[in-house]
């Protein structure tokens, strides 16, 4: 009975709706990504060596510097700082969309150095900016680790990556981004995945329920990508953008196999379509065995022990069987194949083959 219900479907055509704000983001509305320079410290004997790790040294005296505390006179060894319990570490992070200030964000810390572990430490403050170099957020707190690492001498466990954690909510917003929904009148959705039929579909759908709704069109599918919304007046940009992004539309895409060679994995897409062909497929397989025999002089010669190099080649080749392939659809191109009884890497050739010949009409992308 589940054999049955799975079959059938199979066969049934796909209807599957989706949300618009799950296929479309608003351009310009986006999250900004934030990086910086900081210090991890408190760490159990597991940060850089300071001898390899110059910059963090560097920064440990400038950081105590601003503190009060002058260590300058007082180094020794090549005037480095004697510490294993601090790291140099890079943190990012992303601001989002219409974050205020006071706001928090979590942030990603990696080692920079050759710390063995940031299990333990704690972040010092560390500013956070933007790719134009202004300043958005600071950082700071503990740094939680999933991973560890632990031996001895001979032998060391790892597990996860140790040199590397999160601070939840560690960031504290600064800075707003200069993005204001009111003041425009006029809104585009972007595709997540261009197409002009979806495109199409989605003002179609927009302007359905704009025009009973708020007397008038609102959308225009200007491009494969782009869909250009006129806000309706006298309503917040906020509750228009609400209510199209939860309208339901059927996204199309266009026929297409992608092929991943390393991991034997073949993904086909619903409107794939094979024109009829017929495929043969069939492997050699050459098996080469070194048999050396000794050979022994005879009794009170003066012959010496040799060894005789004896080589068997066996070549195999088995039945190829030719089958006819005609995918209509994408159950009978996949009934086809598994028919033919192939591994993922025979199916890989095979699709690449009917490509050449020119019968499957999708596009074929390799990874």
């Amino acid at each position: 009975m589940k054999r049955f219900l799975i079959a059938l479907l199979m066969v049934q055509p796909a209807h599957a709706t989706t949300r618009i704000k799950d296929i479309a983001v608003i351009q310009n509305v986006r999250s900004n990504q934030l990086v910086g320079y900081g210090i991890v410290v408190g760490l159990n004997g597991t940060g850089d060596n300071l001898r390899s790790s110059p910059f963090t040294s560097q920064s440990i005296q400038s950081m105590l510097d601003r503190m009060g505390v002058n260590i300058r006179n007082n180094l020794t060894n090549n005037n480095q700082v004697q510490t294993k319990n601090a790291a140099a570490v890079i943190v990012t992070g992303e601001l989002p969309a219409f974050a205020r200030e006071g706001g928090r964000v979590d942030v990603t810390v990696s080692s920079l150095g050759n710390a063995t572990s940031l299990e333990g430490g704690t972040l010092l403050m560390t500013p956070l900016s933007g790719a134009d170099g202004v300043i958005y957020a600071a950082a700071q707190g503990q740094v939680s680790v999933s991973g560890f690492a632990a031996g001895g001498r001979a032998e060391k466990l790892t597990q996860g990556v140790p040199t590397a954690g999160r601070i939840a909510n560690g960031a504290l917003v600064e800075r707003r981004l200069p993005i204001e929904l009111e003041r425009f009148k006029s809104f585009t959705l972007e595709l997540l995945n261009p197409d002009f039929s979806t495109a199409t579909r989605a003002a179609d759908v927009i302007n359905a329920y704009t025009m009973p709704t708020y007397g008038g069109r609102s959308a225009r599918a200007k491009d494969l990508r782009s869909i250009e919304l006129l806000r309706p007046p006298r309503l917040d940009a906020a509750r228009f953008i609400s209510e199209i992004s939860e309208l339901p539309i059927q996204p199309d895409a266009p026929a297409r196999i992608v092929i991943d060679e390393r991991t034997g994995t073949v993904v086909i897409g619903s409107d794939v379509k094979i024109s009829t062909v017929a495929v043969a497929h069939g492997n050699i397989t050459v098996r080469v065995t070194e048999m050396p025999k000794v050979v022994q002089p005879a009794p009170f010669s003066r012959g010496e022990t040799a060894v005789e190099d004896r080589t068997a080649v066996n070549a195999e080749q088995p039945d190829g069987t030719l089958f006819m392939l005609n995918g209509a659809n994408l159950q009978s191109l996949v009934t086809g194949l598994n028919r033919m009884g192939l591994k993922p890497q025979g199916i890989i050739a095979i699709l690449q083959a009917i490509k050449s010949a020119g019968a499957l009409q999708a596009e074929l992308v390799v990874q």
